[in-house]
């Protein structure tokens, strides 16, 4: 069975909050902590990730995270502290 997540990075003063999608969680994680890819977590080093969810398909994946990113800082900041109240990274659990 497949895997998609929707996955949330921040930075350690956790300041910026970045929304994606991948297949691969770990890899995907494992690039943002690289910095080997220009872009908005390589900038703001938003290398934490402080939220995940799993789903089947990549269209229900896809359709969260455009939810999640017309979300105020303040819904964002909740659906992270629910699942993660002290903002710990996760990929650090996972290993």
């Amino acid at each position: 069975m497949k895997q998609y997540w929707l996955y949330m990075m921040s930075n350690c003063w956790h300041t910026v909050l970045y929304t994606g999608v991948s297949n691969s969680l770990e890899q995907r994680v494992a690039q943002h902590k690289s910095g080997r890819f220009p872009g908005f977590t390589k900038q703001y080093n938003a290398t934490e990730l402080v939220y995940c969810e799993e789903f089947s398909e990549i269209d229900q994946a896809i359709r969260r995270e455009k939810q999640v990113k017309g979300w105020s800082r303040a819904k964002k900041n909740a659906l992270v502290e629910a699942l993660n109240p002290e903002w710990k990274d996760l990929a650090d659990c996972r290993a």
